[in-house]
């Protein structure tokens, strides 16, 4: 296993959060020394022309974040209608950020059960959230919020003009209290024809 390749795939699943040096010390399982040759390998490979993505030392942490000079269509990109449709995981990271802000990416994963880095990446260039600053758990992780975007977007005059959590938690039981009510009673009447026939 080559460890650059396993270095730049862990860079890429931390996002935005980053890596310190310790932290690729620990999990690759090698020295100071072989961890700077390591980033210091990857970032000229990253430097190429060919190459959209670079390595940057920011906050104490390395991270692989876009190019400067390819702003231009990263602009485009979110401008366009085409992509300016929100996904049903974009959805979902958005109600656990505006109904838990401000929060921290792990506890957004948390609840969500998967990673949500990508899909944060994505919500902060369309301008649907924002860092707001570090909590004070360990490791000093992102805490996110909503923006006036997000708001906008949504036709809502302020973040309390949410729905109620608890009413939308009601109404998703009772309608599934009917849907199951539908399907025993369906399943009733279909054991009937069967018996009539046999």
């Amino acid at each position: 296993m080559k460890n650059k390749a396993v270095l730049e795939g862990l860079l890429f699943v931390v996002g935005e959060e980053g890596l310190t040096l310790e932290q690729i010390e620990d999990v690759l399982e090698i020295t100071e020394e072989e961890a700077k040759a390591l980033l210091k390998e990857l970032k000229t490979e990253y430097e190429s022309e060919e190459r959209g993505l670079r390595i940057d030392f920011l906050g104490n942490r390395f991270k692989l974040t876009t190019k400067y000079e390819h702003r231009a269509y990263y602009q485009k990109l979110i401008e366009n209608p085409e992509t300016n449709t929100l996904s049903q995981s974009a959805l979902e990271t958005l109600a656990i950020i505006a109904y838990n802000e401000p929060v921290t990416r792990l506890q957004v994963d948390t609840l969500r059960g998967v990673s949500s880095a990508q899909m944060i990446r994505k919500l902060v260039a369309k301008g649907f959230i924002k860092e707001v600053g570090r909590s004070n758990l360990p490791g000093r992780p992102i805490l996110y919020e909503t923006t006036s975007e997000f708001l906008d977007y949504f036709g809502l005059p302020t973040i309390d003009d949410l729905p109620d959590m608890s009413q939308l938690i009601e109404e998703k039981e009772q309608a599934e209290d009917e849907t199951d009510l539908y399907e025993s009673k369906y399943i009733e009447t279909n054991e009937i024809n069967k018996e009539e026939y046999l």
